[in-house]
């Protein structure tokens, strides 16, 4: 087993890492904060006027998940974190910033009902955090936890990874077919990450034999 790294002049240790987590999960609030302010209810009464808001909703509470998924995914990523160097910090604030244009791309495609420019726009607002969430996580897999168990889980969410940004890909021109073909897409990523031992696990499993932590 490799040992972890050990902090140094340029590094902090875990209290560290406890405060970068703890700045990150002020940022992911104020991020669902201001999505849940973009609902807003319509002026005239009638139930048919509150259902024609729908499109917004449906936005909201799909990019809901994605945000608490991120949350939850980003906790347990950090769990495996020892040292606070500057490829950490940096790779989380990209993180946080692709993650602080969700509200805007959110509300867009709401307001656009799901149109073709609208879901492309989404879709790469997805894509944008998929891809820092993986430069993040090579860094904490370089410099955190190591041995077999902290292997076994970088693998199988690296794996996660990957599909998820091929899906996203897969979307954008599935998007110029239908918009709706792109924002299955997106909802298949939410799916993969959202059970813990999803069918991809599984098949992932019976071919190599080595189980999902």
């Amino acid at each position: 087993m490799s040992p972890t790294i050990p902090p140094s002049e340029d590094t902090e240790g875990r209290p560290g890492v406890g405060r970068v987590e703890a700045f990150s999960d002020g940022v992911i609030a104020i991020i669902v904060t201001i999505m849940v302010l973009e609902l807003h209810p319509p002026v005239a009464a009638g139930l048919d006027k509150l259902w024609s808001q729908w499109p917004v909703f449906f936005a909201y509470a799909l990019s809901y998940l994605y945000v608490a998924l991120y949350w939850s995914n980003h906790h347990r990523l950090f769990s495996h974190a020892t040292v606070v160097s500057n490829g950490l910090i940096w790779s989380n604030m990209a993180l946080l910033f692709a993650l602080s244009l969700v509200p805007f791309s959110t509300a867009y495609l709401g307001e656009q009902h799901f149109s073709r420019d609208a879901t492309l726009v989404y879709l790469v607002t997805m894509f944008v955090p998929a891809i820092a969430y993986a430069w993040l996580q090579r860094v904490i897999r370089a410099t955190g936890v190591q041995g077999a168990r902290a292997s076994r889980y970088h693998v199988a969410t690296l794996r996660k990874g990957i599909v998820a940004i091929i899906l996203y890909l897969a979307g954008m021109p599935l998007s110029f077919i239908s918009p709706w073909l792109g924002i299955g897409c997106a909802m298949l990523v939410a799916v993969l990450w959202f059970l813990p031992n999803s069918p991809f696990d599984r098949l992932f499993e019976s071919r190599t034999g080595q189980p999902t932590p």
